[in-house]
């Protein structure tokens, strides 16, 4: 039977898997949930913006699908199972958008939320009144339209930076947009001038946005405070023509007080005032002038102005005319015994009066007569006129002058007849003559000489001092009058009349006088320094006269003083305490004698040696000056006497002075070495240290560090650092000292390496002494032992390839200059057992009598103390003891023979046994 043909096959084949995705399907169905989904959920756009929604479903195959909104959209995007939209031009505060899809006959629905944001673009304070009186309330009202949403909104009032009131908007419902923010502000001093404004901050953080920020421009307050008193005006109530007076207008509590203005006017005439502020105070100052034209009463206003309301005071003022009176002498230049008519006149409506007595009617001239003298001479005549204005009495006066021409007087009191003047300060001479006109004046001395310079300012000197003839003379004729001129000045002490420096000689007879110049003339005292007392009189002259007296001289015009030095010399003489009869010279201090002597002026002095070594050499003296260039004292100065010779002009006398020398302690390489060797073991020694100086040193050493044990014999622990010390009078000197302990050799070991040895093998032989200063190490080794090494220092001996010839006895020696040690050590070699088994029968009786013997020996000398274990037991767990022949269990240097027939050692020597054996 033919099979199925090709079309069939691919039908059953497409039918088998229509079925079987039917089935997955339907299983699908059965198994999962189906749902829609609308991405972004949620959504929050800036108003007017836009915005891509993606719709979406897990159903395989959906059979429709959409986006209801009712926003505009702009462009869409399908798939099997997702629709994206974009959504332009979002204005709508609150929209919910629904994607939805039909699958297996169920509507799959995702609903959305979107929701407009609108960013605080505008910001608007209300205008604030133009002025707002200080202590009133005034409102801020802030606007943001449109913003939102409202519940993310912060709107702040602000005084510059400060902040006012803040307040959110949380809670408002998503739809609402724009807010209003009022508040009641009370106006204050410090708010003039500043600037409010409003600041609106909207919070989009929480959802994914930022903050964003806006404020409104500000605008700047201003406030006053005007006092409700009125101006206080200040002006005259009179005022006459072509006269001017000031007046001001003042006023208290303004604010802010620049801001103010303020007007004055007279009549209709507006003055230009001249504004003074201080604090919130305010005084305006003008001037106001008087015309002809304002004659009469007049009113003066004041108005102050502030924050548009204003204050005024008025005054009245009433404009005058007063002419002044007019006052006429017949003859103002009038010669002695002329009659003169005075006369005083005035304007109508103005009562006149004449040197106290009033004219007869108002309107009339006042007259007066008199016949002039010298007395009347600038005699002034006095005219007043009264005028009565507005109930106010006024008045007005004038004067005038009489001059009465005369001859020259001249008085005392203008011209006296004695002049006293201080010297120094210019001053100006005056010698004035009365008379009309005015006399001309002369002085000058009657020989025709100086002539005084009247009237001029001019110094004065002594030269001036005098008598001068002065003569006054005008056209009425002359007088002459003779004056004395004195010229008063302070005292001087020159060194003339008072020298600086007096000398005196002791035992004579003297006075401290001093002359000074002066006027009027000084009087002169003198006193010593830190006394009381004047110094009068004749003194007997002693030393204790000299010293520095202070003189002063003294007049009215003032004072001197000047310091006189008094020197009271005298001869040369020795004390004991300036200059020892006996003096030490300590060599190397580089002291000089001192010898001081007393006299004035300052003796000379030269010692010089009188007798013995010293005779004829001159001792040289320490200065009392000292100077660098002063000759030293001689390292090798001579002891002995010598005659000290002091000389002044006065005088001369002499003194013997003996001399002794002395050292500090010196000690050297020579008297104390500085290293010294002692010998172990012999009896302790003192270190050999002494000292040169004089007195003679005390010399003392001990151990550095720690100190000395009291020790019969020397012992290697004396070795050290020591320091001696030498003392006298005239100081210390210390050494060094280097101490060391020789001693003579010990071999303190002598060993074998290594312990167990077959023939043929090598071992070597090691000696170590002690001894100082070191040892030299020799060896004495068995005869015919050939191929033996030595180290460097003979310390180690070594043997190669070991043979019978190697064993026997060695022998170390230690040798140095305090003596010698030598200890010992035998090394036997065995060989192999194999050649003792096989031995002749003759051979068999001796090995048994060497093995009877050597049983014997390991019984007698196992394990004794000084014993080397050179060799392990190789059968039946035998071990093999060697032992010094002679050392005893001590192993001391001085042993003696010892029993079993082990090897000797000399006296002061020790035997070791190294048994060599064969594999």
């Amino acid at each position: 039977m033919p099979g199925p043909s090709p079309g069939l096959r691919r039908a059953l084949l497409g039918l088998w898997a229509a079925l079987g995705l039917g089935i997955l399907g339907l299983s699908a169905v059965a198994q999962e949930p189906f749902w829609a989904d609308l991405q972004p959920r949620v959504a929050l756009v800036e108003r007017g913006g836009s915005l891509w929604l993606n719709c979406s479903t897990n159903c395989p195959r959906p059979e429709r699908g959409g986006l209801e909104t009712s926003l505009r959209r702009n462009g869409t995007q399908r798939g099997l199972r997702w629709l994206a939209r974009q959504l332009v031009d979002i204005r709508e505060p609150e929209t919910q958008p629904v994607c939805f899809f039909r699958c297996a006959r169920r509507t799959l629905q995702a609903r959305g939320l979107i929701r407009t944001f609108q960013r605080p673009d505008r910001v608007e304070l209300v205008p604030l009144p133009a002025w707002q009186p200080v202590g009133e309330n005034f409102t801020l009202s802030c606007r943001v339209p449109g913003a939102g949403p409202r519940g993310s909104l912060t709107l702040t009032l602000l005084r510059g930076a400060q902040e006012l009131i803040r307040r959110n908007f949380a809670g408002e419902p998503p739809r609402a947009r724009g807010a209003v923010l009022t508040a009641t502000v009370l106006a204050r001093r410090e708010d003039h001038g500043a600037n409010f404004s409003c600041r609106a901050e909207l919070d989009l953080r929480p959802h994914g946005l930022g903050l964003f920020e806006n404020s409104s421009s500000p605008r700047e307050l201003r406030t006053f405070a005007l006092s409700p008193d009125s101006p206080r005006l200040i002006a005259p109530r009179l005022l006459e023509v072509g006269s001017e007076k000031p007046v001001s207008c003042s006023l208290d509590g303004l604010f802010p007080a620049p801001e103010a203005g303020v007007y004055l006017e007279l009549g209709d005439q507006r003055l230009n005032p001249y504004v003074t502020l201080e604090g919130d105070a305010l005084m305006a100052t003008a001037t106001v002038t008087a015309s002809a034209e304002q004659e009469g009463a007049r009113q003066l206003v004041c108005t102050v102005t502030l924050g548009g309301e204003s204050r005024e005071t008025r005054e009245n003022l009433t404009i005058y005319s007063f002419p002044a009176p007019l006052l006429n002498l017949s003859e103002p230049n009038a010669p002695e015994g002329k009659m003169v008519t005075v006369t005083c006149t005035a304007g109508a409506r103005t009562l006149v009066t004449l040197e106290g007595i009033p004219a007869a009617v108002l309107g009339q001239p006042a007259q007066l007569q008199l016949n002039v003298t010298e007395n009347d001479d600038r005699r002034g005549f006095f005219c007043e006129a009264i005028l009565e204005v507005d109930g106010e009495i006024l008045s007005k006066n004038e004067s005038a002058e009489l001059r009465v021409l005369y001859g020259p007087r001249l008085d005392d009191s203008d011209c006296p007849r004695s002049w006293t003047w201080p010297e120094g300060p210019e001053q100006t001479l005056r010698c004035e003559a009365r008379g009309n006109p005015a006399p001309s004046v002369h002085c000058a001395r009657p020989d025709g000489g100086a002539v005084l310079a009247l009237g001029l300012l001019g110094p004065v000197t002594r030269a001036l001092a005098g008598t001068y003839r002065c003569t006054a003379v005008n056209v009425q004729g002359e007088a002459v009058k003779d004056v004395t001129l004195t010229v008063e000045y302070a005292p001087a002490l020159d060194s003339v009349g008072c020298p600086e420096q007096i000398t005196w000689l002791e035992g004579t007879e003297a006075s401290l006088s001093c002359v000074a110049h002066g006027v009027p003339p000084p009087n002169v005292s003198c006193v010593r320094t830190g006394e009381a007392k004047i110094v009068e009189g004749l003194l007997r002259v002693a030393r204790e006269h000299a010293g520095t007296y202070r003189c002063e001289a003294t007049n009215p015009r003032g004072s001197a003083a000047k310091n006189v030095a008094v020197t009271v010399e005298y001869g040369p003489s020795f004390d004991e305490l300036s200059c020892p009869s006996n003096w030490t010279w300590v060599q190397g201090s580089g002291r000089l004698f001192s010898c001081d002597v007393d006299g004035k002026p300052e003796p000379s002095v030269e010692c010089v040696g009188s007798e013995g070594a010293s005779e004829g050499t001159v001792l040289p003296l320490a200065s009392s000056n000292p100077n660098p260039r002063d000759p030293s004292i001689a390292s090798d100065l001579t002891p002995g006497i010598y005659i000290c010779n002091a000389t002044n002009r006065h005088g001369s006398t002499v003194k013997t002075v003996v001399v002794s020398a002395e050292s500090s302690p010196q000690m050297d390489e020579s008297t104390c070495p500085s290293h010294q060797t002692w010998l172990e073991g012999a009896k302790p020694a003192a270190l050999a240290c002494t000292a040169r100086g004089q007195p003679f040193p005390q010399v003392h050493c001990s151990r550095e560090g720690a100190p000395q044990p009291e020790r019969q014999r020397v012992s290697r622990e004396d070795a050290g650092t020591y320091l001696c010390v030498a003392t006298n009078a005239h100081g210390t000197d210390s050494r060094t000292i280097t101490v060391g302990v020789e001693y003579r050799p010990v071999v303190a070991e002598l060993a074998a390496s290594p312990s167990s040895v077959r023939p043929g093998g090598n071992f070597t032989l090691t000696c170590r002494a002690e001894a100082w200063p070191p040892a030299q190490i020799s060896w004495r080794a068995p005869p015919g032992a050939l191929n033996i090494g030595l180290s460097s220092n003979n310390s180690t001996l070594s043997v190669a390839g070991a043979m019978g010839s190697h064993g026997g006895e060695y022998e170390c020696a230690a040798t140095n200059a305090h003596g010698r040690h030598s200890r010992r050590i035998t090394v036997r070699v065995a060989g192999p057992w194999l050649w003792v088994a096989v031995g002749g029968a003759a051979g068999g009786a001796a090995l048994l009598a060497a093995g009877a013997g050597l049983a014997f020996y390991v019984q007698s000398t196992a394990c004794k103390k000084g014993e080397y274990n050179v060799q392990e037991a190789e059968s039946s767990g035998e071990a093999v003891c060697l032992n010094g022949a002679g050392g005893g269990a001590g192993g001391s240097a001085e042993g003696g023979p010892e029993t079993g027939g082990s090897a000797e050692s000399p006296a002061g020597g020790e035997v070791f046994a190294i048994q060599l054996t064969s594999a």
